[in-house]
């Protein structure tokens, strides 16, 4: 079989050409889903219906928790294969692969089954109401139900892809899908043309998954040069392999699951404060999606290159490539933190234009921003112990960002600072992650006693 010269890459290539060529597209397609993310969002908007809007709102966890599926299997299996490869094992890649892209088969249909079967208490415990339901549940049957298993396949392929330098693909893929979201959405969303509303943003989304994955599938079966396989026959093995997948694949689940009850926790406290308050709190956390997934992009693009030199014993190309990826990642996190202090007023009105709002928004803005340097180093730390096969410290580090801190803090804080205080919540705790994960690395760089 000829070897991928993809490889090369991880390999040979000087350090900021690696790592420039492994993030960039996945900063490109990290761009392109954070813009269709809020595709769905935008065009149900512009039907000035509440109701319409309200239920894309109320499905939303469950599609993070899609993500989280994914996530379980793509970084777990994307970590395993980068390993292997970095040890020229092909056949542990090929049978990592497979076991990876059968596991995510299997657990979305089997979410999206449980989902179909307790819809109601689901949809209900997220807010649904009376009115609400019907719509939400049509939203959910397309991007849920039906389109579920193609969410979690089109994130965890891209993700195997990436793990063997073909990083350019996995991008295509991810963006293929995001821009039809994006032309379906006014098609079948707005009255003008179709007019499904809120269910045709789900037809949307899952059709544009569903494109995505089917590019995916004609790449694994006509590049004969890939190390990945979707052959049962390995599936002999899942055995073996499972636990190394699942062992770094969790704590990225875990971190995205964390993440709606963070948000919902956060949203639950200032509910009870002006409407205003709560506006601008989701405008907020709008903005802050751009440096987020910048450092997604970076996080996510890094692996492979940081697990293939790991388990290549280059330890100093695997520092070299985290540190450059790093001064990336913080640099554009400070642009942000930059922009967002000086603009927030105006940056809070490209969304609203009433005045309370806005004055909120711009003081919520400039206390949360503060949070990403820490925040693009958390990423970046919790990738590396993922890339080295640390399940451990990866654990540590995901829950203490999403999940131990922020529930505590935000009590203590909103009791000290009313409302305001929620706001320096996430800052506070990405900082303590942030050292936590840092002490974490420096004594595993720790000679080991002798004797």
């Amino acid at each position: 079989m000829k070897r991928p010269a993809n490889l090369e890459i991880f390999e040979h290539a000087p350090i900021h050409w690696a790592v420039i060529a492994q993030i960039l597209p996945s900063i490109a397609s990290q761009m392109i889903t954070l813009v269709y993310n809020l595709a769905d969002t935008y065009f149900v908007g512009r039907l000035n219906a509440p109701q319409e809007t309200a239920a894309v709102t109320v499905v939303y966890p469950c599609f993070i928790m899609l993500t989280a599926i994914s996530n379980l299997f793509g970084v777990g299996g994307a970590s395993a294969i980068a390993r292997a490869l970095g040890k020229k094992n092909e056949t542990d890649a090929r049978r990592i692969s497979t076991i990876s892209i059968y596991g995510g088969v299997l657990s979305g249909i089997l979410f999206s089954m449980a989902f179909a079967l307790l819809a109601s208490p689901i949809l209900h415990l997220c807010g649904a109401t009376e009115e609400t339901y019907p719509i939400a549940y049509g939203y959910a049957l397309w991007v849920v139900i039906l389109g579920g298993p193609f969410t979690i396949l089109n994130t965890l392929m891209a993700n195997l892809i990436r793990a063997e330098g073909a990083a350019s693909i996995a991008a295509f893929g991810v963006s293929l899908g995001g821009i039809l979201n994006i032309l379906l959405d006014p098609l079948f969303v707005l009255p003008d043309f179709l007019g499904y509303g809120a269910v045709g943003a789900g037809m949307a989304t899952a059709l544009s998954n569903v494109a995505a994955v089917g590019y995916f599938a004609v790449y694994l079966m006509r590049k004969r040069s890939t190390y990945l396989s979707v052959s049962p026959s390995h599936l002999r093995f899942a055995g073996q392999y499972l636990r190394p997948i699942l062992s770094i694949g969790l704590p990225a689940a875990l971190q995205y699951a964390l993440t709606v009850v963070a948000t919902a926790s956060q949203a639950s406290f200032v509910s009870k404060y002006p409407t205003e308050a709560v506006a601008a709190l989701g405008i907020v956390k709008k903005m802050d999606q751009l440096p987020l997934y910048f450092s997604i992009g970076v996080s996510n693009g890094l692996l492979p290159l940081l697990a293939y030199n790991h388990t290549a014993g280059n330890q100093k190309r695997r520092e070299q490539s985290l540190q450059f990826g790093a001064v990336i990642s913080v640099g554009f996190a400070l642009l942000c933190v930059l922009c967002y202090e000086i603009f927030a007023d105006s940056l809070t009105a490209l969304f609203i234009q009433d005045q309370v709002t806005i004055a909120y928004g711009a003081v919520f803005l400039r206390c949360m921003v503060v949070a990403m340097p820490m925040m693009a180093l958390c990423y970046l730390m919790i990738i590396q112990f993922q890339a080295m096969g640390l399940a451990k410290e990866s654990t540590i580090c995901s829950i203490l960002r999403k999940g131990v801190l922020d529930i505590p803090l935000l009590f203590l804080m909103d009791y000290l600072f009313p409302l305001y205080g929620c706001m320096w919540v996430q800052p506070i705790v990405d900082t303590i992650s942030l050292v936590v994960a840092l002490y974490l690395y420096r004594a595993l760089k720790k000679p080991k006693a002798v004797g």
